[in-house]
């Protein structure tokens, strides 16, 4: 059986919340491997909304195994009140159902307020534009090797143990940032009180899975974010605390990556970006603002408005190549309809030179002035499409157009945020 990993090929909010819910349906399991409650997936099922932040998207679908990998750092405040709205909107979540791993790292309280504060003394232009949850600082702790982890819930000797050591780091800092020492008695109290709560879900992650594997059992690998926001490959230092790139699937879950079959990138039609760092086909015209409107685009975790740009197909390419992606699903493609002329960022002009990349150093990605290629656009109405009869003659130039640059196949379309409304072109989970 095949099994497949889906990342966000951008700068994230691409949509994959949908698609996964899509493939979902497929699989057997649905695994997250990186990232915090920071992500945001909205999923419209029959006219009903649901919003998650740390749950795998899968878990509104009844029988499967949804799971929360070692790649995962965990706010459990958090997580058990999500599983609260999401059982108050009739989803049955029980530990046969959700699995959290033993060696999943903890966000506590102190990483929020560190987080915060750290933003908050910024100066202009330095400001990295996190959503404050704390997600940078419990990755700083986890490689640190100062984290407190799930399995440490268990024991309350080796819980106090880990606490300490984390505040021998914390306190020197907060003290430097203007903030109260940390109430060392009362953190303990509250990881003790939860405890509970939280082992319920507890389990060795990288053995089950494997165990499925073997069983023959399709596994869905969920990441969040986008490769844009990649630790390694985004546009440092406006990125995330965590590789976002397929990669991270097996060392976020303790799966072989022999074991990965296809990579599927989640591509929006459009280009957009939370936060702060280089967008170089950023629109500050009405342009920009009609795709903003069209796109719905406000952040699902913070709510703030995403810039919005043309599409950048020399990005897309190098997010394509980093995470090795068999096919994409190129969604939002209804929120193209009605402009008479579209722009595709073919490369860079740099300081009087093209570039096919976009360079590592900052101050060059600062620099690179877009070169466009520009296209028809459509009157005709995509929204609900499934399938290419469907599509105007103009919108599917325009999709092959989009694989020509990126040098990847389109798998799937999306034409609206109703889960059916999708044009499979290519099963990821084919044999």
């Amino acid at each position: 059986m095949a099994n497949v990993v889906v990342v966000g090929a951008q700068w994230g909010d691409e949509g994959k919340g949908k698609i996964v819910d899509w493939l979902s349906e497929r699989a057997d399991v649905i695994a997250r491997f990186q990232g915090g409650h920071n992500a945001g997936h909205t999923l419209v099922i029959d006219g009903e909304v649901f919003k998650l932040n740390a749950l795998p998207s899968g878990v509104v679908r009844g029988g499967k195994l949804s799971v929360i990998g070692n790649g995962v750092v965990l706010d459990p405040w958090h997580l058990l009140s999500e599983i609260d709205s999401i059982r108050k909107q009739g989803v049955a979540i029980t530990s046969e159902t959700l699995m959290i791993a033993e060696n999943a790292a903890l966000i506590l309280p102190i990483h929020g307020e560190l987080d915060r504060a750290r933003e908050e003394a910024a100066s202009a232009g330095t400001k990295i534009g996190t959503t404050g949850r704390g997600i940078g600082p419990a990755y700083e702790d986890k490689v640190g090797r100062r984290s407190v982890r799930v399995a440490d819930l268990a024991d309350d000797a080796t819980l106090e143990a880990r606490v300490d050591r984390a505040l021998q780091h914390h306190d020197p800092m907060r003290k430097g940032l203007g903030l109260a020492p940390i109430d060392r008695d009362g953190l303990v109290a509250q990881l003790k009180e939860i405890a509970p709560a939280i082992l319920e879900y507890a389990a060795p992650v990288w053995k089950v899975l494997n165990e499925k594997r073997k069983a023959g059992k399709r596994i869905l690998f969920e990441g969040a974010q986008g490769a844009l926001l990649d630790i390694d490959f985004g546009t440092y230092p406006f990125v995330t605390s965590s590789n976002v790139i397929a990669g991270q699937a097996a060392t976020g879950t303790g799966i072989g990556p022999g074991s990965i079959d296809f990579v599927l990138g989640i591509v929006k039609a459009y280009t957009t970006r939370v936060g702060e760092g280089p967008f170089p086909t950023e629109l500050h015209d009405a342009d920009g603002q009609r795709l903003g409107e069209r796109g719905r685009e406000f952040g699902t975790v913070t709510g703030r408005q995403r810039r919005c740009g043309w599409f950048d197909a020399v990005l897309v390419r190098q997010t394509c190549a980093t995470s090795g992606v068999n096919g994409i699903s190129l969604t939002k493609l209804d929120v193209l309809d009605g402009f008479e002329t579209l722009k595709i960022c073919v490369g860079y002009d740099l300081d009087g030179q093209r570039l096919d990349y976009l360079p590592t150093a900052a101050d060059q990605q600062a620099r690179c002035v877009p070169i466009y290629e520009e296209m028809p656009g459509w009157s005709e109405s995509t929204e609900g499409a499934r399938s290419w009869a469907d599509l105007p003659a103009a919108a599917i130039k325009y999709v092959r157009r989009v694989e020509e640059l990126i040098e990847c196949p389109v798998a799937l379309l999306s034409t609206s945020p109703e889960r059916d409304d999708t044009i499979l072109v290519t099963d990821p989970f084919a044999d």
